[in-house]
């Protein structure tokens, strides 16, 4: 688990009382969101102590910058660095238990080996989100696709479809515009010059193998089915704008809503639904998955895609067969999400979609 991290004598700062009666305190806050006064957390502290002892304990936490008043006579409420240092100090996270994991996978994995990949991860989203009652979000980087076969079907005399197979057995449609006088024959040659000796391989691969085997590409092809080849891999490029781009899937989002009824909260969650719907934000969500080796935590304006909102984010990073980072999943929501809870749920579904992607 990485994030942001405090000094370290911060703990040092505090004895056992002050810091039961901050363990309290934030946890309170995250199961409630509400102030609270030092009347109600002598009622919950294991050990005895007067309202007014947990007042001056209260001050002193305040003054650190651990917890603040929203109003002049409410209770107190943890601030961001306050979050921060829970999470870094005392936050315990465990394994999930056996009966969280099957649930997870029942929701996630499926029989039809064959599904496409956005449905996984579609999935994946949808299930963070019921699971946390925050909002799902998976992201998919743009990746350099392999396709295993590419086929040419003649539309009229200025167009033809070229017919993509991917990896994952996923067929795309890409039409292309052909040059002056092509025949049938060429169409026919072009595409299977491409797939016996380009499948199989990335659009980087394919390019650096031409450059390789250009004279051979002169001697087998006349002028126009390489002409062919070469719009045939600009059709390939294309693909690689469009399902392969980058792409963001957030579910969930009416979650956020539950319970919220101050202006100034709506106004919160409206800032964070832009901030989602920015292009920049998959570029973004990606370095943060990308900067870390397990699930990273960012709490309120400690990540700057999301300063606006003040929301947090929990993400882990999924990965291909090469073990490249490719994607995230996460939860975003308020700051007073149970960071120990949905932690592990994090991370054990960035691990399960790293293996049925593989497949």
């Amino acid at each position: 688990m990485d994030g942001k991290t405090l000094p370290a004598d911060l703990a040092g700062a505090l004895d056992d009382r002050s810091r039961e009666i901050f363990r309290a305190l934030v946890e309170s806050y995250m199961e409630s969101g509400d102030p609270l006064g030092s009347r109600s957390l002598s009622r919950m502290l294991p050990m005895s102590l007067s309202p007014a002892s947990i007042r001056n304990v209260m001050s002193d936490l305040e003054d650190l910058g651990l917890i603040y008043s929203p109003h002049v006579s409410a209770g107190r409420l943890p601030t961001q660095k306050g979050l921060r240092f829970f999470v870094d100090a005392f936050m315990q996270v465990g394994d999930l238990q056996p009966e969280m994991r099957e649930s997870i996978e029942r929701q996630v994995r499926s029989e039809d080996q064959s599904r496409p990949v956005d449905t996984l991860l579609t999935e994946a989203s949808q299930m963070l989100s019921g699971m946390t009652r925050g909002a799902g979000l998976v992201i998919a980087s743009k990746q350099d696709s392999v396709v295993r076969h590419i086929e040419f079907i003649r539309l009229d005399q200025s167009r033809a479809l070229v017919v993509l197979v991917g990896g994952n057995d996923q067929v795309e449609n890409r039409i292309m515009e052909l040059p002056e006088g092509v025949t049938a024959g060429q169409l026919v040659e072009a595409a299977n010059f491409l797939n016996a000796h380009l499948a199989g391989r990335t659009l980087s691969e394919v390019r650096s193998e031409l450059e390789r085997i250009t004279d051979e590409v002169r001697n087998e092809l006349d002028a126009l089915s390489h002409d062919l080849v070469q719009r045939g891999l600009a059709a390939w490029a294309g693909s690689q704008g469009g399902a392969g781009a980058a792409r963001l899937i957030v579910r969930g989002r009416a979650n956020l809503l539950e319970g919220v009824s101050e202006v100034e909260e709506l106004d919160r969650l409206r800032m964070l639904f832009d901030e989602l719907e920015r292009k920049e934000s998959l570029v973004e969500l990606m370095t943060l998955a990308e900067e870390g080796s397990g699930v990273r935590i960012f709490i309120g304006s400690e990540n700057k895609l999301f300063s606006l909102s003040g929301s947090s984010v929990i993400v882990a990073p999924w990965r291909d067969e090469a073990d490249r980072v490719v994607g995230a999943v996460g939860i975003i929501g308020p700051t007073r999400l149970n960071y120990a809870r949905i932690v592990p749920m994090v991370d054990y579904t960035a691990q399960l979609v790293s293996k049925l992607v593989r497949k």
